[in-house]
């Protein structure tokens, strides 16, 4: 069985993420960059490539002082839970009545199987999206590719046009797919509430036999 290290350091021998690495490596010595340097595979440190049930994807991380932490979606615990995670929690609790994880830290989650990746994995302070277009697409791309041609039945939760998009890239026949809108205020009247994605994916892990997660 192979491991996130095996995989991603194939990843990271190829020429665009050596490229990549060189453009992070200069915007850390002369910006304020999040997540902090050594969380920015926090994702794959915290969810073991053998335990993967779930994976949820996001944009790019938070870009204020103190938020991201190497998840999507997820804030440190003594933060205050920035909109798109309480619109999470809301749907959580209207879906089955209560969470774990209410103070925003999804690494319960996590560690439970749910590999909270974003498309982009790193963004400058205030700055969203601004690491966008420069090798992290092509990074996380690949890595969803992987998961798609050498797993069975993992469920791809995705919220949002760009997270959509990424149906292209998953084989429906082997896995289950949940797309939603964007948890974000902006669009999370327009279906994210009432998506019932949290109990959808435990009833498919109580069919095929996997442990449901304690959302």
């Amino acid at each position: 069985m192979p491991t996130w290290d095996t995989i991603l350091e194939n990843e990271k021998q190829k020429e665009y993420f050596k490229t990549l690495e060189t453009f992070i490596d200069n915007e850390y010595k002369t910006k304020n960059i999040y997540p902090a340097k050594d969380k920015i595979f926090a994702a794959f440190d915290l969810t073991p490539y053998n335990n993967l049930k779930v994976v949820i994807l996001g944009q790019d991380p938070y870009h204020q002082k103190g938020q991201a932490q190497g998840l999507a979606f997820s804030t440190p615990a003594s933060m205050k839970n920035p909109p798109s995670m309480v619109n999470i929690l809301k749907e959580v609790h209207s879906d089955i009545g209560s969470s774990f994880c209410d103070d925003g830290d999804l690494t319960p989650w996590a560690q439970q199987g749910v590999l909270l990746i974003n498309a982009v994995l790193t963004v400058e302070d205030s700055s969203a999206n601004s690491h966008k277009k420069k090798g992290w697409e092509l990074f996380t791309d690949n890595i969803i590719k992987y998961i798609s041609q050498h797993n069975e039945n993992i469920i791809f939760i995705l919220w949002g046009t760009p997270a959509i998009k990424k149906t292209k890239i998953i084989d429906e026949k082997k896995h289950y797919i949940l797309t939603a809108p964007h948890p974000s205020p902006l669009s999370a009247y327009r279906g994210f509430f009432g998506c019932k994605h949290f109990s959808q994916t435990n009833k498919i892990l109580k069919s095929i036999d996997k442990r449901e997660i304690k959302w």
